[in-house]
């Protein structure tokens, strides 16, 4: 018995919002839309039509998976982030929209000739900036090697692993400057927070990438030492912080005497994003 696109859409919102998927719909549409191999705004154009037995095929895993609280973006395996689509699996944190404010703080200063992304992960904040500056060349530590293969084949995929390299590495131990400019994402949520998580978070990726410990503040503890030693004079650094952390990293950064700190705020006006700046002078 034929079935339409629309009559299945429905079914598989229906069974997304009893799993207690939020944006039961949306993500229908997502899945569907992958599943036919049409971009989603055309969905409306065929909800008419019978879904074909490929088609179907491929969308009853891809629900099956999201019902289970597996990311959109990991059946699909790509995440879309400034304007790029973005490989992800299970090994890497997703890119968040979030973090597309430390690029518009990047952007906005002068392109260096040399940056260092701290915590890569799937690459994308480095990947994003060297596809934004094609004079800049760069390198991307993580810690965990299948991150780093994750975001070396990104680097492929937007053309630009001629300009980037990625190495293992404790955050910045062992790494050797000068470098103009210096980002990260680093984990930045307080282990007694992990269990409030939506299970697409707390159950799906990678933990090391989610808290440095009880605090939210360990990794930029560890960043904030070693920042003078790899800056250049006049760089900058921009490290991604979390909601209500603002004070606190500002007095961490401080603290290091790296340079002047500067907190600039996410779209909802909550601290988001330290800038470090070393000044021109400082030779040390």
């Amino acid at each position: 018995m034929s079935v339409t696109v629309a009559s299945a859409l429905r079914a598989a919102a229906a069974r997304l919002t009893e799993a207690g998927v939020p944006d039961a719909g949306r993500d229908a549409r997502k899945l569907m839309a992958e599943a036919m191999g049409v971009p989603p705004d055309r969905l409306t154009l065929v909800s008419s039509e019978d879904l074909t037995r490929e088609a179907a095929d491929r969308l009853e895993p891809m629900v099956a998976a999201r019902a289970d609280r597996h990311p959109v973006s990991h059946i699909l395996g790509r995440r879309a982030f400034w304007g790029r689509d973005f490989t992800v699996t299970p090994d890497v944190l997703d890119p968040r929209p979030e973090t597309e404010i430390l690029i518009d703080r990047a952007l906005s200063g002068p392109p260096p000739r040399r940056l260092l992304d701290l915590g890569t992960g799937s690459g994308a904040i480095l990947v994003t900036l060297l596809a934004e500056w094609p004079e800049a060349t760069g390198t991307g530590t993580d810690m965990s090697d299948a991150a780093l293969a994750v975001a070396a084949g990104n680097a492929r995929r937007h053309g630009v692993s001629g300009r980037a390299e990625f190495r293992r590495a404790d955050w910045l131990d062992g790494i050797d400057g000068p470098f103009d400019l210096i980002v990260s994402n680093p984990p930045y949520i307080p282990l007694a927070d992990i269990a409030d998580l939506a299970p697409e978070v707390r159950l799906r990726e990678p933990a090391m990438a989610l808290s440095p410990g009880p605090e939210g503040l360990e990794a930029c503890r560890r960043l904030a030492g070693g920042l003078a030693r790899v800056l250049s004079p006049g760089g900058r650094a921009l490290i991604e912080i979390g909601a209500g952390q603002g004070a606190a990293a500002r007095a961490v950064f401080e603290a290091s005497g790296a340079g002047p700190v500067t907190l600039h705020p996410d779209l909802d006006g909550r601290d988001r994003v330290v800038e470090i700046r070393r000044s021109e002078r400082d030779s040390t």
